[in-house]
Protein backbone atom coordinates (compact mmCIF):
# COMPACT_ATOMS: atom_id res chain seq x y z
CA UNK A 1 0.00 0.00 0.00
CA UNK A 2 1.10 3.69 -1.13
CA UNK A 3 2.42 5.77 1.97
CA UNK A 4 -0.13 7.66 3.76
CA UNK A 5 0.80 12.09 4.09
CA UNK A 6 -1.73 14.22 6.43
CA UNK A 7 -4.66 16.16 5.23
CA UNK A 8 -4.71 19.56 5.82
CA UNK A 9 -6.88 21.07 7.55
CA UNK A 10 -8.58 17.91 8.72
CA UNK A 11 -7.55 18.19 12.12
CA UNK A 12 -10.27 17.40 14.53
CA UNK A 13 -9.20 18.26 18.36
CA UNK A 14 -11.35 16.15 21.28
CA UNK A 15 -15.20 16.86 21.77
CA UNK A 16 -15.75 17.72 25.79
CA UNK A 17 -18.19 15.08 27.10
CA UNK A 18 -17.73 12.32 24.59
CA UNK A 19 -17.79 8.72 26.11
CA UNK A 20 -17.15 5.37 24.58
CA UNK A 21 -20.09 3.30 24.13
CA UNK A 22 -20.14 -0.20 25.77
CA UNK A 23 -20.08 -1.97 22.52
CA UNK A 24 -17.04 -0.57 19.99
CA UNK A 25 -17.37 -0.18 15.99
CA UNK A 26 -17.94 -3.24 14.15
CA UNK A 27 -15.21 -2.37 11.58
CA UNK A 28 -17.14 -4.51 8.93
CA UNK A 29 -19.74 -2.41 8.73
CA UNK A 30 -19.96 -0.54 4.91
CA UNK A 31 -20.63 2.87 5.19
CA UNK A 32 -20.41 5.79 2.45
CA UNK A 33 -18.14 9.39 2.48
CA UNK A 34 -17.93 11.89 0.25
CA UNK A 35 -14.31 13.01 -0.79
CA UNK A 36 -13.58 16.43 -2.05
CA UNK A 37 -11.14 17.02 -5.04
CA UNK A 38 -8.96 20.10 -6.27
CA UNK A 39 -10.17 21.95 -8.71
CA UNK A 40 -9.69 22.47 -11.78
CA UNK A 41 -8.84 25.93 -12.00
CA UNK A 42 -9.70 28.41 -8.70
CA UNK A 43 -13.08 30.73 -9.47
CA UNK A 44 -12.07 33.61 -10.05
CA UNK A 45 -12.69 36.48 -7.30
CA UNK A 46 -15.17 38.78 -10.42
CA UNK A 47 -16.64 35.66 -11.16
CA UNK A 48 -18.47 35.46 -7.43
CA UNK A 49 -18.56 38.85 -6.80
CA UNK A 50 -20.93 39.49 -10.11
CA UNK A 51 -22.84 40.35 -12.03
CA UNK A 52 -21.40 38.00 -14.54
CA UNK A 53 -22.72 34.27 -14.04
CA UNK A 54 -22.16 31.26 -15.53
CA UNK A 55 -24.34 27.86 -15.76
CA UNK A 56 -23.81 25.03 -14.19
CA UNK A 57 -22.18 23.12 -17.07
CA UNK A 58 -19.81 25.88 -17.46
CA UNK A 59 -18.88 25.77 -13.66
CA UNK A 60 -17.98 22.28 -14.18
CA UNK A 61 -16.23 22.46 -17.03
CA UNK A 62 -14.15 25.10 -15.97
CA UNK A 63 -13.87 24.78 -12.03
CA UNK A 64 -15.19 21.65 -11.34
CA UNK A 65 -12.84 18.38 -10.66
CA UNK A 66 -10.32 16.50 -13.33
CA UNK A 67 -11.90 13.43 -14.48
CA UNK A 68 -8.54 12.36 -14.63
CA UNK A 69 -8.29 13.07 -10.85
CA UNK A 70 -11.09 11.08 -10.18
CA UNK A 71 -9.93 8.01 -11.89
CA UNK A 72 -7.16 8.66 -10.22
CA UNK A 73 -8.93 8.55 -6.99
CA UNK A 74 -10.99 5.52 -8.07
CA UNK A 75 -8.13 3.41 -8.64
CA UNK A 76 -6.11 3.90 -5.67
CA UNK A 77 -8.78 3.72 -3.18
CA UNK A 78 -9.82 0.71 -4.68
CA UNK A 79 -6.62 -1.25 -3.75
CA UNK A 80 -7.93 -0.42 -0.36
CA UNK A 81 -11.33 -2.18 -1.41
CA UNK A 82 -13.26 1.34 -1.51
CA UNK A 83 -15.31 1.68 -4.27
CA UNK A 84 -16.39 5.02 -6.17
CA UNK A 85 -20.25 4.74 -6.28
CA UNK A 86 -21.49 8.03 -7.36
CA UNK A 87 -19.20 10.90 -8.94
CA UNK A 88 -20.63 14.48 -8.75
CA UNK A 89 -17.55 16.17 -10.31
CA UNK A 90 -19.25 19.22 -11.57
CA UNK A 91 -19.35 19.96 -7.36
CA UNK A 92 -16.16 18.07 -6.92
CA UNK A 93 -17.82 15.42 -5.06
CA UNK A 94 -16.91 11.60 -5.07
CA UNK A 95 -19.16 9.40 -3.17
CA UNK A 96 -17.04 6.29 -1.39
CA UNK A 97 -17.98 3.26 0.21
CA UNK A 98 -16.62 0.65 2.39
CA UNK A 99 -15.94 -1.08 5.35
CA UNK A 100 -15.15 0.77 8.51
CA UNK A 101 -11.96 -0.65 8.71
CA UNK A 102 -10.75 0.00 5.07
CA UNK A 103 -11.36 3.68 5.68
CA UNK A 104 -9.57 3.90 8.69
CA UNK A 105 -6.42 2.40 6.44
CA UNK A 106 -7.08 4.09 3.91
CA UNK A 107 -7.40 7.91 5.85
CA UNK A 108 -5.22 6.81 8.43
CA UNK A 109 -7.75 7.40 11.51
CA UNK A 110 -9.34 5.36 14.17
CA UNK A 111 -12.89 5.81 14.38
CA UNK A 112 -14.61 5.08 17.55
CA UNK A 113 -18.57 4.80 18.55
CA UNK A 114 -19.18 7.38 21.42
CA UNK A 115 -21.88 9.82 22.94
CA UNK A 116 -21.74 13.20 23.39
CA UNK A 117 -23.66 16.22 24.13
CA UNK A 118 -26.11 17.39 21.67
CA UNK A 119 -24.97 21.05 20.10
CA UNK A 120 -28.99 22.18 21.01
CA UNK A 121 -28.72 21.14 24.29
CA UNK A 122 -31.50 17.66 24.10
CA UNK A 123 -29.04 15.44 25.40
CA UNK A 124 -26.68 12.77 24.47
CA UNK A 125 -26.53 10.96 21.27
CA UNK A 126 -24.13 8.66 20.18
CA UNK A 127 -22.33 8.79 17.27
CA UNK A 128 -19.14 8.03 15.33
CA UNK A 129 -16.03 9.66 16.37
CA UNK A 130 -12.25 10.84 15.72
CA UNK A 131 -9.61 12.97 16.80
CA UNK A 132 -6.54 14.16 15.10
CA UNK A 133 -5.60 14.56 11.37
CA UNK A 134 -6.38 12.13 8.50
CA UNK A 135 -4.18 11.10 6.33
CA UNK A 136 -4.83 10.61 1.95
CA UNK A 137 -2.66 7.50 0.26
CA UNK A 138 0.49 9.64 -0.97
CA UNK A 139 -0.35 9.15 -5.49
CA UNK A 140 -3.98 11.69 -3.92
CA UNK A 141 -1.73 14.33 -1.85
CA UNK A 142 -3.00 17.27 -3.58
CA UNK A 143 -5.66 15.78 -5.08
CA UNK A 144 -8.07 15.30 -2.21
CA UNK A 145 -9.16 18.31 -0.44
CA UNK A 146 -11.22 17.00 2.26
CA UNK A 147 -12.77 13.03 3.19
CA UNK A 148 -16.48 13.90 4.91
CA UNK A 149 -18.56 11.55 6.94
CA UNK A 150 -16.25 9.47 9.53
CA UNK A 151 -17.03 11.40 11.69
CA UNK A 152 -20.39 11.92 12.11
CA UNK A 153 -21.34 14.11 14.90
CA UNK A 154 -23.91 16.36 15.15
CA UNK A 155 -22.99 19.44 13.53
CA UNK A 156 -25.28 22.12 13.96
CA UNK A 157 -28.86 23.52 15.20
CA UNK A 158 -31.41 25.49 13.88
CA UNK A 159 -31.79 28.67 14.77
CA UNK A 160 -35.87 28.95 15.77
CA UNK A 161 -37.00 29.76 18.73
CA UNK A 162 -40.33 29.34 20.27
CA UNK A 163 -42.53 32.32 21.71
CA UNK A 164 -42.70 32.31 25.47
CA UNK A 165 -45.80 30.37 26.76
CA UNK A 166 -47.78 33.34 27.74
CA UNK A 167 -47.44 35.03 24.27
CA UNK A 168 -47.93 31.26 21.88
CA UNK A 169 -51.18 30.61 20.59
CA UNK A 170 -49.89 27.05 20.80
CA UNK A 171 -53.10 25.30 20.36
CA UNK A 172 -54.76 22.97 17.91
CA UNK A 173 -56.18 24.38 15.05
CA UNK A 174 -60.43 23.40 14.98
CA UNK A 175 -61.89 22.41 11.64
CA UNK A 176 -64.06 25.30 11.66
CA UNK A 177 -61.04 27.75 12.53
CA UNK A 178 -58.87 26.23 9.44
CA UNK A 179 -59.98 28.56 6.66
CA UNK A 180 -59.68 32.10 8.77
CA UNK A 181 -57.04 34.19 8.94
CA UNK A 182 -55.27 34.81 11.86
CA UNK A 183 -56.02 37.51 14.03
CA UNK A 184 -55.19 41.02 12.46
CA UNK A 185 -55.76 43.53 15.25
CA UNK A 186 -53.73 46.71 15.29
CA UNK A 187 -50.82 46.94 17.34
CA UNK A 188 -49.47 50.03 19.22
CA UNK A 189 -46.91 50.04 21.96
CA UNK A 190 -46.87 46.54 22.32
CA UNK A 191 -45.49 43.50 20.70
CA UNK A 192 -47.53 40.72 18.94
CA UNK A 193 -46.80 37.74 16.91
CA UNK A 194 -47.82 38.74 13.22
CA UNK A 195 -48.16 36.53 10.14
CA UNK A 196 -45.43 36.39 7.46
CA UNK A 197 -47.17 38.64 4.85
CA UNK A 198 -48.01 41.03 7.34
CA UNK A 199 -43.61 41.10 7.61
CA UNK A 200 -43.68 41.58 4.31
CA UNK A 201 -46.25 44.73 4.35
CA UNK A 202 -44.32 46.31 6.97
CA UNK A 203 -41.11 46.01 5.11
CA UNK A 204 -42.41 46.96 1.93
CA UNK A 205 -41.76 44.17 -0.02
CA UNK A 206 -43.41 45.05 -3.68
CA UNK A 207 -46.74 43.87 -3.76
CA UNK A 208 -47.11 43.24 -7.50
CA UNK A 209 -44.58 40.36 -7.56
CA UNK A 210 -45.02 37.12 -5.86
CA UNK A 211 -41.78 35.48 -6.79
CA UNK A 212 -43.57 33.47 -9.99
CA UNK A 213 -40.99 31.48 -12.35
CA UNK A 214 -38.29 31.72 -9.13
CA UNK A 215 -36.70 28.49 -7.13
CA UNK A 216 -36.08 28.49 -3.90
CA UNK A 217 -34.02 25.81 -2.31
CA UNK A 218 -34.47 25.31 1.93
CA UNK A 219 -31.36 23.03 3.45
CA UNK A 220 -33.11 21.30 6.52
CA UNK A 221 -31.33 18.84 8.88
CA UNK A 222 -34.27 17.18 10.36
CA UNK A 223 -37.78 17.15 10.85
CA UNK A 224 -40.76 17.31 8.11
CA UNK A 225 -43.50 18.84 7.17
CA UNK A 226 -46.91 17.39 6.36
CA UNK A 227 -49.34 18.43 3.47
CA UNK A 228 -51.77 19.33 6.14
CA UNK A 229 -49.94 21.76 7.47
CA UNK A 230 -49.62 23.71 4.61
CA UNK A 231 -53.01 23.50 3.56
CA UNK A 232 -54.41 24.83 6.72
CA UNK A 233 -51.81 27.42 6.97
CA UNK A 234 -52.09 28.44 3.44
CA UNK A 235 -56.22 28.58 3.67
CA UNK A 236 -55.79 30.56 6.78
CA UNK A 237 -53.90 33.18 4.87
CA UNK A 238 -56.34 32.70 1.60
CA UNK A 239 -53.17 31.72 -0.02
CA UNK A 240 -52.75 28.55 -2.70
CA UNK A 241 -50.61 26.02 -1.16
CA UNK A 242 -47.17 26.64 -3.36
CA UNK A 243 -45.18 24.14 -4.95
CA UNK A 244 -43.24 22.57 -2.32
CA UNK A 245 -41.09 19.15 -3.16
CA UNK A 246 -38.86 16.98 -0.77
CA UNK A 247 -35.70 16.23 -1.89
CA UNK A 248 -33.61 13.43 0.17
CA UNK A 249 -29.68 13.88 0.50
CA UNK A 250 -27.61 10.50 1.65
CA UNK A 251 -30.69 9.33 3.14
CA UNK A 252 -32.23 12.14 4.40
CA UNK A 253 -35.88 12.24 4.16
CA UNK A 254 -38.94 14.59 5.30
CA UNK A 255 -39.48 13.05 8.23
CA UNK A 256 -42.19 14.93 10.36
CA UNK A 257 -42.78 14.15 14.25
CA UNK A 258 -39.51 15.84 15.63
CA UNK A 259 -38.86 18.67 17.53
CA UNK A 260 -36.96 20.31 14.29
CA UNK A 261 -40.32 20.03 12.54
CA UNK A 262 -41.14 23.72 13.92
CA UNK A 263 -37.71 24.65 11.83
CA UNK A 264 -38.85 23.33 8.30
CA UNK A 265 -42.28 24.52 8.87
CA UNK A 266 -41.36 27.97 9.70
CA UNK A 267 -38.99 28.00 6.66
CA UNK A 268 -41.53 26.44 4.23
CA UNK A 269 -44.46 28.49 5.38
CA UNK A 270 -42.58 32.07 5.66
CA UNK A 271 -41.21 31.78 1.92
CA UNK A 272 -44.42 30.71 0.82
CA UNK A 273 -45.94 33.16 2.91
CA UNK A 274 -44.52 35.96 1.15
CA UNK A 275 -43.22 34.73 -1.77
CA UNK A 276 -46.38 32.41 -3.06
CA UNK A 277 -45.76 31.93 -6.80
CA UNK A 278 -42.15 30.54 -5.86
CA UNK A 279 -41.61 26.69 -6.23
CA UNK A 280 -39.80 25.46 -2.87
CA UNK A 281 -37.51 22.41 -2.91
CA UNK A 282 -36.36 21.43 0.91
CA UNK A 283 -33.46 19.41 0.49
CA UNK A 284 -32.72 16.96 4.13
CA UNK A 285 -30.09 15.56 4.59
CA UNK A 286 -28.52 14.05 8.65
CA UNK A 287 -27.11 17.05 10.43
CA UNK A 288 -23.66 16.08 10.05
CA UNK A 289 -20.94 17.89 8.14
CA UNK A 290 -21.12 15.64 5.53
CA UNK A 291 -24.87 15.78 5.28
CA UNK A 292 -25.25 19.77 5.92
CA UNK A 293 -22.18 20.11 2.41
CA UNK A 294 -23.70 17.48 0.44
CA UNK A 295 -27.20 19.18 0.79
CA UNK A 296 -25.88 22.61 0.09
CA UNK A 297 -23.80 21.23 -3.46
CA UNK A 298 -26.97 19.36 -4.54
CA UNK A 299 -29.13 22.48 -4.01
CA UNK A 300 -26.94 24.67 -5.55
CA UNK A 301 -26.40 22.69 -8.84
CA UNK A 302 -29.75 21.53 -9.18
CA UNK A 303 -31.83 22.09 -12.37
CA UNK A 304 -32.94 24.82 -12.19
CA UNK A 305 -30.20 26.68 -10.95
CA UNK A 306 -32.28 28.14 -7.85
CA UNK A 307 -32.72 31.75 -7.16
CA UNK A 308 -31.86 31.41 -3.75
CA UNK A 309 -31.06 28.82 -1.00
CA UNK A 310 -31.98 29.78 2.46
CA UNK A 311 -30.41 28.32 5.46
CA UNK A 312 -31.28 28.32 9.33
CA UNK A 313 -29.34 26.18 10.57
CA UNK A 314 -25.43 26.86 12.08
CA UNK A 315 -22.96 26.57 14.78
CA UNK A 316 -19.87 28.60 16.29
CA UNK A 317 -16.63 28.76 14.06
CA UNK A 318 -14.97 26.63 16.59
CA UNK A 319 -17.21 23.45 16.65
CA UNK A 320 -15.87 22.69 12.78
CA UNK A 321 -13.25 21.49 11.07
CA UNK A 322 -11.43 23.80 8.62
CA UNK A 323 -11.58 20.92 5.95
CA UNK A 324 -15.83 21.72 6.23
CA UNK A 325 -15.50 25.05 6.52
CA UNK A 326 -13.70 25.71 3.54
CA UNK A 327 -15.84 22.98 1.48
CA UNK A 328 -18.68 24.71 2.62
CA UNK A 329 -17.36 28.25 1.62
CA UNK A 330 -16.06 27.15 -1.39
CA UNK A 331 -19.59 25.52 -2.39
CA UNK A 332 -21.18 29.29 -1.75
CA UNK A 333 -18.55 30.49 -4.06
CA UNK A 334 -19.96 28.24 -6.44
CA UNK A 335 -23.65 29.59 -5.38
CA UNK A 336 -22.70 32.78 -6.25
CA UNK A 337 -20.83 32.36 -9.61
CA UNK A 338 -24.17 30.71 -10.75
CA UNK A 339 -26.35 33.61 -9.65
CA UNK A 340 -27.62 32.16 -6.43
CA UNK A 341 -28.21 34.06 -3.34
CA UNK A 342 -27.14 32.02 -0.29
CA UNK A 343 -28.95 33.89 3.31
CA UNK A 344 -28.25 32.03 6.25
CA UNK A 345 -29.13 32.95 10.08
CA UNK A 346 -26.86 34.39 12.20
CA UNK A 347 -27.69 32.47 15.18
CA UNK A 348 -29.86 33.09 18.14
CA UNK A 349 -27.14 33.17 21.30
CA UNK A 350 -26.00 36.83 21.11
CA UNK A 351 -22.52 37.67 20.28
CA UNK A 352 -21.35 34.60 22.37
CA UNK A 353 -23.06 32.53 20.12
CA UNK A 354 -23.35 29.90 22.41
CA UNK A 355 -26.18 28.18 24.66
CA UNK A 356 -24.10 27.58 27.57
CA UNK A 357 -21.84 30.75 28.13
CA UNK A 358 -22.27 34.53 27.45
CA UNK A 359 -18.75 35.11 27.70
CA UNK A 360 -16.14 35.48 24.70
CA UNK A 361 -17.47 36.32 21.66
CA UNK A 362 -18.11 33.92 18.33
CA UNK A 363 -19.93 34.25 15.23
CA UNK A 364 -22.07 31.60 14.06
CA UNK A 365 -20.72 29.38 10.63
CA UNK A 366 -21.75 29.52 7.83
CA UNK A 367 -23.11 32.96 8.27
CA UNK A 368 -19.79 33.90 8.61
CA UNK A 369 -18.89 32.66 5.63
CA UNK A 370 -18.06 36.09 3.00
CA UNK A 371 -19.79 34.23 0.01
CA UNK A 372 -23.63 33.89 1.89
CA UNK A 373 -26.06 36.96 3.00
CA UNK A 374 -25.88 36.75 6.89
CA UNK A 375 -28.91 37.51 8.72
CA UNK A 376 -29.59 39.39 12.09
CA UNK A 377 -32.75 39.27 14.37
CA UNK A 378 -34.93 42.29 15.09
CA UNK A 379 -37.87 43.26 17.29
CA UNK A 380 -40.30 45.02 14.77
CA UNK A 381 -43.89 46.80 16.96
CA UNK A 382 -46.30 48.74 14.18
CA UNK A 383 -49.81 48.86 13.30
CA UNK A 384 -50.64 46.18 11.40
CA UNK A 385 -54.06 48.27 9.83
CA UNK A 386 -51.37 51.57 8.22
CA UNK A 387 -48.15 48.79 8.17
CA UNK A 388 -46.36 51.48 9.86
CA UNK A 389 -43.20 50.66 11.45
CA UNK A 390 -43.41 52.29 14.94
CA UNK A 391 -40.42 50.43 16.20
CA UNK A 392 -37.53 47.92 15.50
CA UNK A 393 -34.34 47.60 18.03
CA UNK A 394 -32.11 44.88 17.77
CA UNK A 395 -33.21 41.66 19.34
CA UNK A 396 -32.27 40.85 22.37
CA UNK A 397 -34.00 38.73 25.39
CA UNK A 398 -31.64 36.95 26.32
CA UNK A 399 -31.85 38.42 30.08
CA UNK A 400 -35.21 36.03 30.11
CA UNK A 401 -33.57 33.19 28.80
CA UNK A 402 -35.21 34.11 25.15
CA UNK A 403 -32.57 34.78 22.64
CA UNK A 404 -30.43 37.30 20.94
CA UNK A 405 -29.57 37.97 17.88
CA UNK A 406 -26.14 36.41 16.75
CA UNK A 407 -23.18 38.80 14.98
CA UNK A 408 -19.75 39.89 15.65
CA UNK A 409 -16.15 39.36 13.87
CA UNK A 410 -15.28 36.53 12.18
CA UNK A 411 -12.22 34.79 13.75
CA UNK A 412 -11.68 32.43 10.21
CA UNK A 413 -12.93 34.92 7.17
CA UNK A 414 -10.83 38.37 6.79
CA UNK A 415 -12.60 41.56 6.33
CA UNK A 416 -14.14 40.72 2.64
CA UNK A 417 -13.56 43.72 -0.14
CA UNK A 418 -17.24 45.04 -0.03
CA UNK A 419 -17.38 45.52 3.65
CA UNK A 420 -14.20 47.46 3.59
CA UNK A 421 -16.04 51.08 4.19
CA UNK A 422 -18.74 49.79 6.37
CA UNK A 423 -17.24 50.41 9.61
CA UNK A 424 -16.45 46.69 10.76
CA UNK A 425 -14.95 46.99 14.33
CA UNK A 426 -12.13 44.57 15.37
CA UNK A 427 -13.38 41.31 16.84
CA UNK A 428 -14.16 42.39 20.16
CA UNK A 429 -11.76 39.34 22.22
CA UNK A 430 -8.60 38.83 19.52
CA UNK A 431 -8.54 42.58 18.49
CA UNK A 432 -8.46 41.26 15.06
CA UNK A 433 -10.07 42.22 11.51
CA UNK A 434 -12.70 40.16 9.96
CA UNK A 435 -15.47 39.63 8.07
CA UNK A 436 -18.49 41.72 10.07
CA UNK A 437 -22.22 39.54 10.46
CA UNK A 438 -24.88 39.92 10.03
CA UNK A 439 -25.18 42.10 6.56
CA UNK A 440 -29.23 42.56 6.96
CA UNK A 441 -31.60 41.97 9.26
CA UNK A 442 -35.55 41.07 9.93
CA UNK A 443 -38.10 40.55 12.41
CA UNK A 444 -36.50 37.54 14.50
CA UNK A 445 -38.04 38.36 18.26
CA UNK A 446 -40.23 35.62 19.10
CA UNK A 447 -42.46 37.97 20.87
CA UNK A 448 -42.84 39.53 17.61
CA UNK A 449 -42.72 36.48 15.57
CA UNK A 450 -43.99 34.68 13.31
CA UNK A 451 -47.70 32.95 13.29
CA UNK A 452 -47.39 29.72 11.71
CA UNK A 453 -48.92 25.64 12.07
CA UNK A 454 -46.41 23.07 13.01
CA UNK A 455 -47.99 19.32 13.65
CA UNK A 456 -51.17 20.73 13.56
CA UNK A 457 -51.13 22.90 16.03
CA UNK A 458 -50.52 27.12 15.36
CA UNK A 459 -48.02 28.36 16.96
CA UNK A 460 -45.49 31.26 16.80
CA UNK A 461 -41.81 30.81 16.06
CA UNK A 462 -38.98 33.13 15.66
CA UNK A 463 -35.39 33.75 15.80
CA UNK A 464 -33.00 34.05 13.05
CA UNK A 465 -33.94 31.11 11.34
CA UNK A 466 -37.51 33.34 10.40
CA UNK A 467 -35.23 35.82 8.69
CA UNK A 468 -32.51 33.63 6.59
CA UNK A 469 -36.51 32.51 4.28
CA UNK A 470 -38.07 36.18 4.83
CA UNK A 471 -34.88 37.04 2.79
CA UNK A 472 -34.94 34.40 0.23
CA UNK A 473 -38.15 35.46 -0.33
CA UNK A 474 -37.94 39.03 -1.14
CA UNK A 475 -35.09 38.17 -3.33
CA UNK A 476 -37.31 35.82 -5.32
CA UNK A 477 -39.72 38.55 -5.56
CA UNK A 478 -36.83 40.90 -6.60
CA UNK A 479 -35.61 38.57 -8.71
CA UNK A 480 -38.84 37.96 -10.77
CA UNK A 481 -39.46 42.11 -10.78
CA UNK A 482 -35.69 42.63 -12.44
CA UNK A 483 -35.54 39.48 -14.49
CA UNK A 484 -32.26 38.57 -13.17
CA UNK A 485 -30.49 36.78 -10.29
CA UNK A 486 -28.13 38.70 -7.77
CA UNK A 487 -25.80 35.79 -6.52
CA UNK A 488 -23.39 37.60 -4.26
CA UNK A 489 -25.53 40.66 -3.27
CA UNK A 490 -23.37 42.40 -0.78
CA UNK A 491 -21.35 43.63 -3.59
CA UNK A 492 -24.30 46.09 -4.46
CA UNK A 493 -25.82 46.38 -0.51
CA UNK A 494 -22.33 47.58 0.57
CA UNK A 495 -21.82 50.02 -2.94
CA UNK A 496 -21.03 53.65 -1.73
CA UNK A 497 -21.38 52.55 1.91
CA UNK A 498 -19.84 54.56 4.48
CA UNK A 499 -19.39 53.85 8.33
CA UNK A 500 -21.49 55.37 10.37
CA UNK A 501 -24.65 56.58 7.61
CA UNK A 502 -27.91 54.51 6.83
CA UNK A 503 -27.43 52.81 3.99
CA UNK A 504 -30.30 53.01 0.70
CA UNK A 505 -32.95 50.31 0.51
CA UNK A 506 -32.61 49.59 4.39
CA UNK A 507 -34.40 50.95 7.61
CA UNK A 508 -31.38 51.68 9.63
CA UNK A 509 -31.96 50.11 13.03
CA UNK A 510 -29.80 52.19 15.82
CA UNK A 511 -30.66 50.83 19.49
CA UNK A 512 -30.11 48.19 20.92
CA UNK A 513 -27.01 45.19 21.61
CA UNK A 514 -25.93 41.57 21.44
CA UNK A 515 -23.60 41.79 24.34
CA UNK A 516 -20.48 42.92 23.23
CA UNK A 517 -21.84 45.15 20.83
CA UNK A 518 -24.13 47.63 19.90
CA UNK A 519 -26.36 49.39 17.35
CA UNK A 520 -25.76 52.77 15.80
CA UNK A 521 -26.24 54.73 12.46
CA UNK A 522 -24.51 52.22 9.67
CA UNK A 523 -23.74 49.29 9.54
CA UNK A 524 -23.45 47.18 12.61
CA UNK A 525 -22.31 44.14 14.00
CA UNK A 526 -26.61 43.86 15.84
CA UNK A 527 -28.60 43.89 12.43
CA UNK A 528 -25.74 44.74 9.73
CA UNK A 529 -27.00 47.48 7.34
CA UNK A 530 -30.74 47.31 8.28
CA UNK A 531 -34.05 45.66 7.68
CA UNK A 532 -35.61 46.00 4.32
CA UNK A 533 -37.55 48.03 2.80
CA UNK A 534 -38.06 46.16 -0.46
CA UNK A 535 -39.80 48.87 -2.61
CA UNK A 536 -36.46 50.81 -2.29
CA UNK A 537 -34.18 47.68 -2.82
CA UNK A 538 -35.89 46.89 -5.94
CA UNK A 539 -35.16 50.32 -7.28
CA UNK A 540 -31.30 49.84 -6.13
CA UNK A 541 -31.15 46.58 -7.97
CA UNK A 542 -33.09 47.72 -10.89
CA UNK A 543 -30.20 50.01 -11.53
CA UNK A 544 -31.85 53.56 -10.77
CA UNK A 545 -31.06 55.57 -7.76
CA UNK A 546 -32.83 54.27 -4.39
CA UNK A 547 -34.09 56.75 -1.41
CA UNK A 548 -31.65 57.17 0.74
CA UNK A 549 -31.61 54.59 4.03
CA UNK A 550 -33.57 55.78 7.00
Amino acid sequence: MPDLVPLSGSERSALPGATATPTPLDDSQVITVTVLLRRRAQVPTELIDGPETISTAQLGEQYGANPDDAQRVADVLGEYGLTVTQSLLPSRRLKVSGTIAALQSAFGTTLSSVTSPHPDGSGDVQHRYRTGSLSVPAPLSGIITAVLGLDDRPQAIAHFRLAPAADSETTAVPDDKKHKKHPTAPTTGQGESLTAPQVASFYQFPDEYDGTGQTVAIIELGGGYTASDLSTYFSGLELAVPSVTAVGVDGGSNSPGQSADAEVELDIEVIGGVANGAAIQVYFAANTDQGFIDAISDAVNATPTPTAVSISWGQSEDAWSTQSMTTMNDTFADAAALGVTVTVAAGDNGSSDSTTTTSGVHCDFPASSPNVLACGGTTLIGNTSTFAITSEVVWNEQASNEGATGGGVSDVYPLPSYQTSAGVPVNASSGKAGRGVPDVAGNADPVTGYNIVVDGQQTTVGGTSAVAPLWAGLIARLAQATGKKFGLLQTTLYAGVAAGVAAPGFNDIVEGDNGAYKAGPGWDACSGLGSPNGTDLLTLLSGTTPTTGS
